[in-house]
């Protein structure tokens, strides 16, 4: 059984639950698309280095439950070894590669929204043994199919290692320098500015803001430059050290050099909350970063400086916003619009493959508008009344990377009445989710539903 909070996130161009791409393309991919923190922000070109022998359910043969192949690992991890999520040890015990790709390759069938596509791909592109890692097949493990305008219909199908995973959905917690980096052009010549910093970290202590520019990168051109791993290992760092950036600042002609030191970063999700200057004193304004599990007290709080401001119009930025957990969307909603629209009625529902495979009554599969916290960090504990503004319309400043639980919200609203007016460019298009599921310290994301609002 998933656990009861859900995960909805999508791809971004910024550098908070996704790692951009330098190479040909900007890589799409969802919520750490192709892995947030761990995973190199180009794209694998090893899928068919062997590695690994055959695992059942390759080309042909009878599925094993995956229930009977989690936690057989390569390399397990010690005895005891406590998941901070469920709280519960990961169970490792000693298996293989091939046993480690056999889980995958039945947890698709058996929970993917679009299993059948999966069933049908050549049987080469199935086989395990044709990829060197349980990664390298789980990629290979989606949907072909492309929409009506030509994109892939699963665009959001990634991995992440475990404990990076565990760090940033726990605590917001992630390498780096406190500046999130959008790419305005992925190819040469590229460019990459900041969209927004958190406060108190190596980028703000150098006075960097919102539209500063990357020029190089520890001597690298950005825009030109063919040395696109240095240029990744700046721009994204796995580890601590040392980095030096040639930037102009917004407005600036000339530019500067400044060097940072990547380390773990603890991200502030919500940031500049406020009433606008007068006359327009009655509107409030807030940046929405991230649904992770630090935002639900710094959410409540807001709403409640909002409602200390008497504000009575709401401008909600979620530019960078790339989803996480639904359930925070569904309590931002019920703080924006209060019981009164949202009585009688759900804010998300979702609908799985026609398995049913996590054997879920309709009441198991809807999320409700909270009206209650659900307890998602010590800073706020389960079943607290939430404030709320009572607004009857939103403004929401929207772009591409404006992904999954945060339509969600916009969706959710709109089902229970509240006008929503979008602002910006559109949104990315990602009405599905999934639960995390970890295996051998490798945590899989495959799209396992569609939510749709009260309204159907």
């Amino acid at each position: 059984m998933p656990s009861s909070r859900t995960i909805r996130s999508g791809p971004l161009s910024v550098v908070r639950l996704v790692v951009p791409v330098l190479a040909a393309a900007l890589l799409a991919s969802c919520g750490g698309g192709g892995g947030y923190a761990g995973v190199s922000p180009f794209p694998s070109t090893n899928n068919s280095s062997g590695g690994g022998g055959s695992a059942s359910g390759g080309s042909s043969g009878v599925l094993a439950a995956s229930s009977s192949l989690a936690q057989q690992c390569a390399v397990p991890r010690p005895a005891g070894t406590i998941d901070p999520i469920s709280g519960m040890p990961y169970g490792d015990v000693q298996g293989s590669l091939a046993t480690e790709k056999s889980f995958l390759r039945s947890y698709i069938d058996e929970t993917y929204l679009w299993y059948q596509d999966v069933r049908g791909l050549p049987a080469a592109t199935r086989d395990p043994a044709a990829y060197a890692t349980a990664a390298d097949y789980f990629a290979a493990l989606k949907s072909p199919v492309k929409t009506a305008s030509g994109k892939d219909r699963d665009q959001f199908h990634f991995t992440y290692d475990t404990p990076a995973w565990v760090a940033l959905s726990l605590s917001g917690i992630s390498f780096g320098y406190g500046m999130q980096i959008a790419l305005l052009s992925s190819t040469p010549p590229r460019s990459a500015v900041v969209t927004f910093t958190d406060p108190a970290t190596p980028a703000t202590a150098l006075g960097i803001g919102r539209g500063t520019a990357i020029l190089t990168v520890d001597g690298v051109d950005l825009a030109n430059g063919t040395d696109v791993a240095t240029l990744n290992a700046g721009l994204f760092p796995k580890a601590a050290g040392a980095h030096s950036f040639t930037i102009r600042d917004e407005g600036a002609v000339a530019t500067r050099t400044v060097t940072m030191v990547a380390q773990a970063i603890t991200s502030t999700p919500v940031q500049n909350v406020m009433a606008l200057p007068a006359p327009n004193a009655n509107v409030g304004y807030m940046l929405f970063n991230d649904h992770i599990a630090t935002a639900e007290s710094q959410l409540v709080a807001a709403i409640n400086q909002l409602k200390a401001l008497a504000v009575t119009d709401l401008v909600l930025d979620l530019r960078y916003n790339g989803g996480g957990y639904l359930d925070i969307a569904a309590e931002l909603a019920y703080m924006i619009a209060g019981p009164n629209p949202t009585a009688g009625k759900f804010f998300e529902q979702l609908n799985y493959n026609d398995k049913n495979p996590f054997a879920q009554t309709t009441a198991e599969r809807t999320t409700a508008f909270h009206a209650t916290s659900q307890g998602f960090a010590p800073a706020l504990a389960a079943g607290q009344a939430l404030p709320y503004l009572g607004l009857n319309r939103v403004f929401v400043l929207t772009t591409a990377d404006t992904c999954s639980a945060s339509e969600a919200i916009v969706n959710g609203l709109r089902g229970a009445g509240v006008t929503v007016n979008l602002i910006g460019s559109t949104t990315c298009g990602k009405p599905y989710g999934f639960y995390p599921q970890e295996n051998c310290g490798t945590t899989y994301f495959a799209i396992q539903f569609q939510g749709v609002n009260f309204l159907g």
